[in-house]
């Protein structure tokens, strides 16, 4: 790994009013070759940290008031109300610009990968801010094409062909151009930062039993199939289209380093049922590396100290190493 300086890692802690503050300060120190970077209100770090009785205790063994080597907080003003568990619409623009200083700082090479904590959508959009969520706000601001959503727990990856649309709808949006798109992306972003020479990906079909050779559906035969079969002949290590109900036997999820799902609830469920709460939302397709939490902003569990930084920890961990793989060192 290059010796010019540590990798830097921007962390922003979401939705003020929710648990992403409270995770924030329960993270330990980061590894040797990582400053962790926190983007937010110096105050509401602060209130949360009181209101947990320990002010800024980011790691085990340091002197409360301080800060660990290697964390350090950026301040992000405009945060006008840190109570816990009341979300309120006049911290929407200081949500967002703790997202844009992320994004300007990768852009200038300050920092080398981003991690968001999870933020409340309707609060956003409360303030009269048109917000579909993270993916998208990303996506458009650094004018990028379409992303990819990739969730991670461990060793099961499962990417999405088609994200957060009614069933109804997913049938016609599933095109091959969009399906080679996404396949082509976690081919790509599977080599260059899970370090996986040939990643092995699993196609899961969109109709019972992958359609049943035509009989319960033909996207299979007319859009999937085609697309895989293309992209085997460049030399992707595609499988599919597989049947979902069977894709993720422990057989099978040996011998595979990576399945594309059709739809949001084909393969989330199992992946969120073996992993909740150490999951990693992963965002392709952007020109930097981003990883997020796998939860909401449990906005009960607000100020409790019950909020459980698992996730958290696991994308910070995930984008560390895909930062360090990036940079062309060891992950």
């Amino acid at each position: 790994m290059s010796e010019t300086r540590l990798l830097r890692i921007a962390l922003t802690p979401g939705e003020p009013a929710g648990i992403g503050p409270d995770l924030t300060l329960s993270l330990a120190s980061p590894p040797a070759d990582v400053e962790l970077c926190i983007l937010a209100s110096r105050d509401l770090l602060e209130a949360r940290a009181a209101l947990l009785g320990a002010p800024l205790n980011l790691a085990a063994g340091v002197v409360k008031t301080g800060l660990p080597a290697r964390v350090r907080v950026i301040e992000v003003p405009g945060c006008r109300n840190t109570r816990p568990g009341v979300p309120d619409p006049a911290n929407a623009p200081y949500v967002l610009a703790c997202l844009d200083r992320s994004m300007d700082g990768l852009a200038a090479g300050e920092f080398d990968a981003m991690v968001t904590g999870p933020v409340q959508k309707s609060a956003i959009n409360a303030a009269g801010i048109a917000f579909t969520g993270y993916t998208e706000y990303l996506a458009e601001r650094a004018g990028s094409g379409a992303p990819v959503m990739l969730l991670v727990a461990g060793e099961l990856r499962v990417a999405l062909a088609t994200t957060h649309l009614p069933l109804k709808d997913v049938s016609a949006t599933l095109t091959a151009a969009s399906l080679e798109h996404t396949l082509r992306c976690l081919h790509t972003t599977l080599k260059a930062e899970f370090g996986l020479v040939a990643p092995r990906i699993a196609v899961c079909g969109l109709n019972p039993h992958a359609g049943e050779g035509g009989y319960l559906g033909r996207e299979e035969i007319e859009v999937i199939a085609p697309v895989i079969e293309r992209l085997r002949r460049e030399g992707l290590n595609l499988e599919g289209p597989v049947s979902a109900d069977t894709a993720f036997t422990a057989a099978r999820r040996a011998s595979v380093d990576a399945y594309l799902s059709m739809f949001h609830d084909q393969g989330l469920p199992v992946l969120k049922a073996m992993g909740f709460g150490h999951a990693v939302n992963v965002t392709l397709g952007l020109p930097f590396i981003r990883t997020s939490v796998d939860h909401g902003t449990a906005l009960e569990l607000a100020g409790s100290g019950r909020a459980d930084a698992g996730s958290l920890t696991a994308a910070v961990d995930l984008a560390t190493k895909m930062a360090r793989l990036r940079r062309g060192g060891n992950a």
